[in-house]
């Protein structure tokens, strides 16, 4: 029988293929932290479905790979919004 985690674990890892979404984007959706959805597709589904890790791993991979791309889109968009507020005033 397959337990609740094990489903948890199963539904993100699915989710996070068909989406490509990031662990922040899928903690979200399932109301958990992105820690625990770390945990779980790097460690808990590697016991549960390896195949399923195989995928998985690539995408966290691409992730780590644009992540300092998607930082630099983040303070960007964070110092434009800063400036268009101070702008209004």
């Amino acid at each position: 029988m397959i337990s609740n985690i094990e489903k948890r674990v199963l539904k993100e890892a699915l989710y996070m293929i068909e989406t490509k979404k990031t662990l922040r984007e899928i903690a979200k959706v399932f109301n958990v932290s992105k820690s625990t959805v770390h945990k779980d597709l790097k460690e808990k589904l590697k016991s549960i479905d390896n195949v399923l890790y195989e995928k998985v791993k690539i995408i966290l991979n691409e992730h780590i790979k644009v992540r300092h791309i998607r930082g630099g889109e983040s303070t960007k968009k964070k110092y434009l919004k800063l400036a268009n507020s101070s702008v209004k005033k």
